[in-house]
């Protein structure tokens, strides 16, 4: 039998490639220096004082520093060991209408080595690989074929710095920037066509990720009910229009006789997200440390007025440092068509089976034109009366800035 390894490589989209032959690790016991004041020259009491109160901030700036290094790699190990094990599960492709295109069988196995600042997360990928198309016919295979993905291995660096985490270690979620879809490409290939892949750019009947997208964004929502996670990819093509939505549906460990995948129903996929529901969001800071800079309670309402037009409105109310009380509300109207809505303000909700839905805007390249920010979003009803949502928020320069976690029951 035929044995195949891959290994992912990445490119930089946004921001110039730059190569890296070895990455080194950060140095996050480094402090600032604080330079005495020389600009007013005065007598020797006030010159030792202000040495003092300078010396006294040093020491702040460096104990923060120093906090801040043990936070990011406690959030760092955090994120491992929520990754770490062996998944098997199912791959779905579909088109921005929630069509599925292909449904592929994985499986994840997942691992660390190291410690501390120099840990590293270690993942190898096992596709399905369909019967050749040149198997002797009236033989029946034993075992079925499995393509060997490895990729690239994950540490504080590239977590950071690359992949702009965004990651809520207590809600059990978190966002990944890419810098190129090559293992989903290879997911497809490996998958779809298997040995008979001849390594055409645009195989027939096979729609391929751009190898030059302008966005690969994954959301990752765990399960609140069992040991299963969802991980949700928006892929972007070079010109910011939405090319294809992408889910992982994974169980961990147990030995898994039936691993999970999604039913292709296409009746009524906006009925588990219909009515009011009433929650909590929770916004951090791209990067490993990954602050928290907003939280806020929410009240979201979705309804079908008597014209046909589905109604969006979000309601959220937060306080100011000072505590101040602050509400926002956005209202939006959107038409449906099929599985597809696009709302006024060019936003477009996408919805899939297994109550879940990926929301992006209508044309990337026009906000960004525009001088707008803009996001992405991954929601998933689980349970009739709970849902939870994971909003990617980008600046005008396509850069991941926040994250944001929603966690939302029925009223």
């Amino acid at each position: 039998m035929a044995s195949w390894v891959f290994n992912c490589h990445t490119l930089s989209f946004f921001l110039p490639s730059n190569p890296i032959t070895k990455q080194q690790p950060p140095n996050h016991n480094r402090t600032s220096t604080f330079p005495p004041n020389r600009s007013n020259p005065s007598p020797l009491p006030r010159t030792t004082l202000v040495r003092v109160k300078n010396s006294s901030s040093a020491t702040a700036a460096e104990q923060m520093k120093e906090e801040e290094s043990m936070m990011s790699i406690d959030n760092l190990n955090r994120f491992f060991d929520l990754n770490k094990g062996n998944w098997s599960g199912s791959f779905h492709q579909f088109d921005g209408h929630g069509n599925l295109m292909q449904k592929v069988s994985t499986k994840l196995a997942v691992s660390t080595y190291g410690e501390d600042e120099l840990i590293s997360l270690i993942q190898t990928l096992y596709i399905k690989q369909p019967p050749s198309s040149t198997s002797i016919s009236g033989y029946e295979e034993e075992e079925p074929e499995w393509a060997e993905y490895k990729i690239k291995e994950t540490n504080m660096f590239t977590v950071d710095k690359y992949q702009q985490i965004g990651f809520f270690p207590d809600e059990r979620a978190f966002s990944l920037r890419y810098q190129t879809a090559g293992m989903l490409e290879t997911v497809l290939r490996q998958g779809v066509l298997g040995e008979d892949d001849t390594g055409e750019e645009s195989p027939k009947n096979l729609k391929l990720p751009s190898r030059q997208p302008a966005i690969v964004c994954e959301n990752c929502l765990y399960s609140q009910e069992k040991d299963r996670r969802v991980r949700a990819f928006h892929i972007m093509d070079p010109k910011g229009i939405l090319e294809m939505l992408l889910i992982f549906l994974e169980d961990r460990d147990g030995g898994v006789l039936f691993p999970p995948f999604l039913e292709n129903d296409n009746k009524d996929r906006i009925l588990p997200f219909l009515g009011k529901w009433k929650g909590h969001s929770i916004t951090k800071r791209s990067g490993v440390y990954g602050a928290t800079i907003a939280e806020a309670d929410s009240v979201a309402l979705l309804e079908m007025d008597d014209k046909g037009q589905l109604i969006q409105d979000i309601n959220s109310t937060s306080n100011t440092s000072d505590g101040q009380e602050v509400t926002t509300n956005v209202h939006w109207k959107g038409t449906m068509s099929g599985n597809l809505v696009t709302f006024e303000d060019a936003y477009q909700f996408t919805f899939l089976p297994g109550g879940m839905y990926m929301g992006c805007p209508c044309d990337i390249a026009k906000s960004v034109a525009e001088f707008k920010s803009f996001h992405l979003e991954f929601g998933w009803v689980e349970t009739p009366c709970k849902r939870q949502r994971l909003v990617r928020t980008y600046d005008v320069e396509g850069l991941a800035v926040s994250s944001t976690y929603f966690s939302e029951i029925k009223l």
